[in-house]
């Protein structure tokens, strides 16, 4: 077993609520946070449904520079500055050049380039908002973290899809691991409930139109699921060798032991009908773990709610794990709806959290298995208590990217 990276520090800024505590709590007590979006509606979107971040008291630092700022690097922000100070960091006291930033993101500012672009249709170039470039950009939450941070070490953005966020998060563990930082901050970030992104999901097919009822609409693993529902949030992890942790006698939450990353080279949109890009990341996770199926005890699972992913995930996981042994395996999705880039950080935070409190949340929606989703141990209704040695938090993304991370209870003397 691997334990050199340990996970000190998270912030989460979610459907859920801001802050990690908000976010827990929603989602140990499986509450979908499923509405009507009033954006949506008043663009003729032709779904409507959306999980929104409430909305967020600005810090004084930032209260005027908001304008500069897509929504989504104003969740990330927030949800870093809780991390680091979860951590026990102080920005202002570390050594700059040693840490590290590393975000995943799907889309980009996209909010902000949309709105641009409505402008420009509208009322020439003009009317173009100067910061257009450095809120859209893909690379622009990673800098502008970087840049409130103080943080000159290595600072980039990774874009697998859906994936993002455990992307980024594998990025930060290799970074670590090849000496070129101390401390990295790591996660995800998306800001995708607009009318374009909505507009494309449903004429993909990928959305649930249960917009009668809202709270219901999100289904992951059950046979009543119908799509999934467009969320949007942020999720950071602080990642240090454990050695350097230890130098600064902090306690970790939980260690990342292994990772997995693998492509399907097979659809662009559609995961390997036989999860074949999946059970290959899992296998790499715990050979880089030094850990058999059996020893998993859980697994935060991708969960989506569509049809297809969670087919092929069910799939995936009744032949790696077999009869006789079944880990516990939950969603998110069903409160937070679907984060996009942020949901492998998001996911990643919660199954960090699960393994350090010992609870287990459900998968809100989630009422009988169909023929494709049974057999597996779905933790339904209500949170379950779990002490769990060894959890997987797996990740998919449009374009065949499959990620598994694999985190590790942190034993404390």
């Amino acid at each position: 077993m691997t334990d050199d990276i340990a996970v000190t520090g998270i912030g989460l800024v979610t459907p859920g609520g801001t802050g990690t505590e908000s976010t827990w709590e929603a989602v140990c007590a499986g509450r979908a946070t499923a509405r009507t979006d009033p954006v949506l509606a008043e663009a003729g979107a032709p779904v409507r449904l959306a999980c929104r971040v409430p909305p967020q008291e600005p810090q004084e630092r930032v209260r005027g520079r908001l304008w500069r700022f897509d929504p989504a690097t104003r969740f990330l922000l927030t949800a870093a500055r809780e991390a680091v100070a979860s951590a026990g960091l102080d920005p202002g006291r570390w050594d700059p050049a040693r840490v590290a930033v590393v975000v995943g993101t799907a889309a980009g500012g996209v909010s902000t380039l949309e709105a641009q672009h409505r402008k420009l249709l509208a009322s020439g170039p003009g009317a173009l908002s100067p910061m257009t470039l450095p809120a859209f950009l893909p690379n622009m939450a990673a800098g502008h973290l970087a840049i409130e941070l103080g943080a000159t070490g290595p600072s980039l953005q990774t874009s697998t899809a859906c994936a993002s966020g455990a992307t980024a998060i594998i990025t930060a563990a290799l970074l670590l691991r090849a000496g070129m930082c101390d401390i990295a901050v790591a996660g995800g970030t998306d800001a995708m409930v607009t009318p374009l992104c909505a507009s494309a999901f449903a004429k993909l097919g990928a959305l649930s139109r249960r917009e009668d009822d809202p709270g219901a609409a999100s289904r992951p693993f059950d046979r009543d699921r119908d799509g999934f529902v467009l969320g949007e949030g942020s999720g950071v992890l602080v990642l240090e060798r454990t050695d350097h942790a230890a130098a600064r006698t902090v306690r970790p939450l939980a260690f990342l032991a292994g990772f997995g990353a693998t492509g399907d080279a097979h659809h662009a949109t559609a995961p390997h009908p036989e999860g074949a890009g999946l059970r290959a990341a899992t296998r790499e996770a715990l050979a880089r773990a030094g850990r058999s199926p059996g020893e998993v005890g859980h697994i935060n699972a991708h969960g989506t709610g569509t049809a297809l992913n969670d087919t092929v995930e069910a799939t995936a996981i009744r032949e790696l794990y077999g009869p006789g042994h079944a880990p516990s395996v939950t969603s998110a999705k069903g409160v937070l709806g679907h984060t996009m880039g942020a949901a492998g950080a998001i996911e990643a935070a919660l199954t960090v959290l699960g393994i350090a409190r010992g609870t287990v949340p459900p998968t809100a929606g989630f009422t009988a298995p169909d023929a494709t989703t049974a057999g597996i141990d779905i933790v339904r209704a209500a949170a379950r208590p779990q002490r769990v040695g060894l959890a997987l938090s797996h990740s998919l993304g449009f374009g065949g990217h499959n990620t598994v991370l694999a985190f590790t209870r942190a034993r404390h003397g």
